[in-house]
């Protein structure tokens, strides 16, 4: 056995190859007695002075008090400081059994798994890009059972989609305040996949504030996660290290992972349960970016003319330069403009048509179901 002896420790090694030994620590006044058997005796002594070895292998009696008597390996346990990398460590897992008792593994026709959130009783939900179909999906719950689950909205610009299922009674994970997380805390992703859950660990390398996705959704907060995505984790749940939900783990541009941030799932789910869809605005154009003279904005390259724009009079080769007042700079400005609110709303464009200026009013329609 391999003994650690702190400073000022007085060893003595007592009928020699016996294998009996002391360990006295003199200033606490603890004396350890152990044999080749493992056996092992920890004994607190009135005085310092009582610490002291003893030809016959045994403490004396008097001015002593028993601490422990078993074996060193169990001693060496309880006698040692907590081990904080490993009380990290058992917290982790705590938290990622804890996660996986509310995270679901998706199936589709391709048969390949993705991860779902039990958001409420009988509401599951996952990431829209990850269902590439909208038949014959199926779940496996933590409990281990498969149920059927229907499809019902999916909103492409938050990369939400939203099923139904019998999934059974659940208490949800609780929500994480907005404020909570900062760049450089910890997240853990858990996800589920074919042969159960799983779990990656790392920080939130980058909290920003508001952004747009390539779709045009608006989501509160740009939340970039410093951790290696395995596929199957896709739709899967994002804590905080107080076992928080932070969002849904998705895939992002580069091969970065990201979450979408929880506020922006209830919003999305709230219009999806009510509507089975998220609404977008409607223009009816095809644009590309363009420079006209110190100008840039946004050349029409195809109008529908039964459109909203097409009716308005928005004709090809014009060129969007403004949308109420503000500069039309990139496709992306556009579609950040045509979000649920904008619906129904008339609002003007500022055109540059055979190099002169003109001025049109816009009703925004809502864009067909896909």
């Amino acid at each position: 056995m391999r003994v650690h002896h702190p400073p000022g420790t007085v060893i003595q090694q007592l009928h020699g190859p016996a294998a009996m030994h002391r360990i006295g620590q003199q200033r606490r006044r603890v004396g350890i007695c152990h044999d080749g058997n493992m056996d092992i005796q920890v004994m607190r002594f009135e005085s310092p002075a009582a610490v002291r070895a003893c030809p016959s292998g045994q403490w004396p009696a008097a001015r002593r008090r028993p601490i422990y008597s078993g074996t060193a390996e169990r001693a060496m346990t309880e006698a040692s400081p907590p081990d904080p990398l490993a009380a990290f460590s058992d917290r982790l897992a705590a938290l990622t059994a804890a996660a996986a008792a509310r995270v679901v593994a998706v199936h589709g026709r391709d048969g390949r798994a993705r991860s779902g959130l039990l958001w409420a009783e009988g509401l599951v939900v996952t990431a829209e890009e990850a269902l590439e179909r909208d038949d014959e999906l199926s779940l496996t719950l933590p409990d281990g059972r498969m149920v059927p689950a229907t499809l019902a909205g999916r909103d492409p610009g938050t990369d939400v989609a939203l099923l139904k299922a019998a999934t059974g009674a659940f208490a949800p994970l609780p929500l994480a305040p907005p404020a909570a997380l900062a760049t450089g805390h910890m997240v853990l992703a858990v996800g589920r996949g074919e042969y159960g859950p799983g779990a990656a660990f790392g920080l939130a390398s980058l909290v920003g504030g508001p952004w747009r996705s390539m779709r045009g959704g608006r989501l509160d907060r740009r939340i970039q996660l410093g951790l290696k995505l395995d596929p199957s984790a896709e739709g899967g749940a994002v804590l905080d290290h107080a076992g928080r939900l932070v969002g849904m783990a998705v895939p992002g541009p580069r091969r970065r992972a990201l979450a979408i941030p929880a506020e922006t799932i209830e919003r999305a789910v709230g219009h999806l349960c009510t509507h089975g869809r998220v609404a977008r605005g409607y223009l009816g154009l095809a644009m590309q970016p363009v420079q006209v003279g110190e100008v840039r904005g946004l050349i029409v390259v195809g109008v529908d003319p039964r459109s909203p724009a097409g009716l308005a009079g928005v004709l090809l080769g014009d060129v969007l330069a403004a949308w109420d007042g503000k500069p039309l700079g990139s496709v992306r400005d556009m579609l950040a403009r045509l979000d649920p609110d904008s619906v129904g709303t008339t609002v003007s464009l500022e055109l540059i048509r055979a190099g002169l200026p003109h001025r049109v009013q816009v009703r925004i329609g809502e864009r067909a179901a896909a």
